[in-house]
């Protein structure tokens, strides 16, 4: 592929789970690199305060990624509005859900799915066709470090992020001998609201805590910021890797898939162990 089709830099980019995170960080970093951006998400005062701290021209639309229909009129949209050719859609929007399978909500694992993996089949689906006609840009899909490895009490979570993965992968094969490709991006632990804002009817572990407690938590586990993630992703679209793994601990979780792809959770336990005894003491 050629340079011309990796540069996304002053290029229309669309994200959506923009209003927090590595979203809104992409938006930001975009936006300074010349990119009108086209944001989305469902919540709208999030939403807001990242199109207020934008540089550049913004599209906003608040939208729930799981409804088809809204993605393909949000393409339309976007196809009107952007004043630049569209480099990259970014499918980010995700939420979590904390239960073993056992007590599993089937409800809650529905939400995720279809917002964590319908979303990005969704948003794939109704920019897809720009891009092709264009014959130029990229997709990229967030999948998860919980996409190359199976976690306990991430069932739900672990299913949609490895979907995302092999759907991406598939698509990118498709695409072959095209100007347009798609990427997988993996992030590790990024400090973000993911925890706070999912569904955790209990502390899937036993342990007594509450939500609160377990977004504290995380967020001193966290080893990436991030602004950090967004910088790696969007200098890794550039050079045109089909797989962006994000942080530290996403290439620590590959090798272990890879080196030990059956017990790699003998490590990750024994690590999980350290890195929270550090973070209360």
């Amino acid at each position: 592929m050629s340079k011309k089709h990796r540069t996304i830099s002053g290029r229309t980019a669309v994200i959506t789970g923009a209003a927090s995170g590595i979203g809104r960080a992409l938006a930001q970093r975009l936006s300074a690199h010349s990119c009108p951006v086209a944001i989305a998400d469902v919540d709208e005062a999030g939403l807001k305060e990242t199109e207020a701290s934008l540089p550049g021209p913004a599209l906003l639309r608040v939208l729930d990624v799981s409804d088809a229909q809204a993605q393909r009129d949000f393409a339309a949209e976007v196809r009107d509005w952007a004043p630049q050719p569209l480099g990259a859609v970014f499918n980010n929007a995700g939420v979590a859900v904390g239960s073993s399978v056992l007590d599993a909500v089937p409800e809650d694992d529905e939400w995720l799915w279809s917002i964590n993996f319908g979303g990005v089949v969704n948003g794939t689906r109704a920019f897809l066709p720009i891009l092709v006609e264009q014959d130029e840009g990229v997709i990229v899909n967030t999948s998860s470090v919980f996409g190359l490895v199976g976690m306990p009490t991430q069932s739900a979570y672990c299913a949609a992020k490895f979907a995302v993965r092999g759907f991406t992968d598939a698509l990118r094969q498709e695409l072959r001998g095209t100007g347009v490709t798609a990427i997988n991006v993996h992030p590790g632990g990024i400090n973000t609201n993911i925890v706070r804002n999912g569904r955790m009817r209990t502390d899937p572990e036993g342990r007594g805590r509450t939500q609160e407690q377990m977004a504290k938590e995380f967020a001193n586990i966290t080893m990436t910021q991030p602004d950090k993630a967004a910088e790696i992703i969007h200098r890794g679209v550039e050079s045109g890797k089909a797989r962006i793994l994000v942080g530290p601990d996403a290439y620590m979780f590959d090798a272990l898939a890879r080196m030990a792809p059956t017990h790699y959770y003998d490590v990750l336990g024994r690590l999980q162990s350290v890195l929270r005894r550090r973070a209360s003491s």
